[in-house]
């Protein structure tokens, strides 16, 4: 058995350390993925399609984005994931400062600032786009559109936005929020919106 020395160790041990810290905890780790192999389960695989919507970003396959990431890879990653954009533009008069944004199909709409992701929204399909309805997007919270009023009311961080002009609108875990409309949830959104309140 080779031991490594005091300095090699310690090295090791803060590199596992710092990959645990960098864990977001949706992905398993390579030694995850080996003993799962070893028992004869199926490694882990990625659905390139799947898109994932969470509080501090969004996951386009096996890449993952924070809020700030560039607005390049973002849109490379989904248009990957979702296929082609429906539509992008530019909202020049938006509380927060000029934004672009891009929609893609199932729902998704993504803005940018100064070529940094800074927020999405997340909406029904609508009648008018039937390859909306396939797309695959997930997401990370305790709602989802069409979630029943009173499911979502039950979660424990859910809290209502008082005096919002926009309508039935809430917060769910501190960095999701949404709308209900015919007693269920009809968008969610986190980040930086051009809401005209």
């Amino acid at each position: 058995m080779r031991l490594l020395p005091i300095g090699m160790a310690a090295l090791a041990a803060l590199g596992a350390l710092a990959l645990a810290a960098c864990d977001s905890g949706e992905v398993p780790s390579p030694a995850d993925r080996q003993n799962a192999e070893a028992q004869g389960a199926p490694a882990w695989e990625v659905d390139p399609g799947l898109v994932t919507v969470r509080g501090d970003g969004l996951t386009a396959g096996a890449q993952s984005f924070f809020f700030a990431a560039g607005e390049n890879e973002v849109k490379t990653a989904l248009t990957a994931s979702l296929g082609q954009p429906l539509i992008s533009g530019e909202l020049a008069e938006c509380g927060a400062g000029p934004m672009n944004f891009t929609n893609y199909p199932g729902g998704l709409a993504v803005n940018f600032q100064d070529g940094n992701l800074v927020g999405w929204t997340l909406h029904g399909p609508s009648e008018s786009s039937r390859e909306a309805q396939s797309a695959n997007i997930e997401v990370s919270s305790d709602a989802a559109i069409g979630t029943p009023r009173a499911e979502v009311e039950a979660v424990p961080r859910f809290s209502v936005i008082e005096d919002s002009t926009l309508g039935e609108e809430f917060f769910i875990s501190g960095q999701v929020a949404g709308f209900i409309e015919d007693d269920a949830v009809s968008m969610l959104y986190s980040g930086v919106q051009c809401f005209f309140r």
